[in-house]
């Protein structure tokens, strides 16, 4: 998503075997080529002569997503060019076409709803991701390697608030809005409480109305200072947002499925994937299993709330799943 305007299981390298490896910096050449440590799984990966241009959109997710794919690669011995960084999906989406780069993490959800005009969401991760793989194959694009972690909309509730409400599911919240509604405020942006992914569509999902005069207008950058200032007691919020946890934000379960599906997967040019696609697969499937959302928020709060470059975050973390 994102920020996309917005917009779950572990994995399989468990067994390999941990080791250091110095990794080069995130130039935009890709001549520094990092060896991969014995007995990484990276070692087992053979993409030595490989030349590949990588990209990602410009915040952290995605440039960490972005690092994820160039050490990694690195690390297998493929020459990598680094352009990461690009502004947004729009331009990510037309350097893959135009081959530019060769390879980018996109959103299953971006695809479906933003690349392809559909209108209508597949709630069903799986099939959301078989969709838009099908969908794309048709322009040379394929998708491979999906991670669990989910970068959608969603709601939220303060401490307090989810204490003394009891509140835990959207429905939840439905209930409340009848049976409570002084009690329903919501911090939200105004193209929340406009989209038909937002607001509006929430309510005609779950059955419900937002009580006049408890939705009160903030920005997402500011929300959690509304909440501290007893603003609302429910947010609107973006899944992978990393400070939810540092607040003590209780998500509410989107018990009825309304909230579109964000799934991340590589995206590569079908000519690119299909000369090594078995390397391809062995080395990004088992990184992107690794991808909860546990573990996306963890990665995501090291750089935007501690501000630890990218690089650093993904060396460290490679590392330590014995991935290079």
């Amino acid at each position: 998503m994102k920020i996309r305007t917005i917009s779950r299981t572990t994995g399989a390298t468990a067994t390999l075997l941990v080791s250091a490896v110095a990794l080069a910096g995130c130039g935009g050449g890709g001549d520094s080529v990092t060896e991969a440590a014995e007995g990484s799984l990276a070692s087992t990966v053979d993409l030595s002569g490989v030349s590949i241009s990588v990209g990602s959109k410009e915040y952290p997710e995605q440039k960490i997503l972005g690092e994820l794919l160039v050490q990694s690669l690195q690390a297998a011995g493929a020459t990598v060019t680094d352009k990461t960084g690009l502004a947004g999906t729009n331009v990510a989406r037309a350097a893959l076409e135009s081959g530019e780069i060769n390879t980018y993490y996109e959103y299953t959800g971006t695809a479906w709803l933003t690349i392809f005009k559909q209108t209508k969401p597949i709630a069903d991760p799986e099939k959301l991701f078989d969709a838009v793989a099908a969908e794309d194959q048709k322009n040379g694009i394929s998708w491979f390697a999906r991670a669990p972690f989910n970068n959608t909309y969603g709601m939220g509730a303060s401490p307090d608030a989810a204490k003394s409400t009891g509140v835990k599911t959207m429905s939840d919240y439905a209930e409340l809005t009848r049976t409570n509604p002084e009690d329903a405020t919501l911090c939200a942006s105004a193209e929340f409480k406009t989209r038909d992914d937002g607001l509006p569509g929430l309510e005609k999902h779950y059955g419900f109305t937002q009580p006049k005069g408890t939705v009160y207008p903030v920005e997402q950058t500011v929300i959690y200072q509304a909440v501290k200032q007893d603003k609302c007691n429910f947010i609107y919020l973006v899944s992978t947002d990393s400070r939810l946890s540092k607040e003590g934000i209780v998500v509410l379960d989107d018990d009825e499925s309304f909230f579109p599906v964000y799934n991340p997967a590589v995206n590569m040019t079908s000519e690119v994937y299909d000369a090594h696609k078995k390397q391809y697969d062995e080395l990004f499937g088992p990184i992107s299993e690794l991808l909860t959302q546990e573990t996306i928020l963890e990665l995501n709060g090291k750089v935007e709330l501690d501000g630890l470059p990218a690089d650093k975050v993904v060396k460290e973390f490679l590392e330590k799943h014995k991935i290079i």
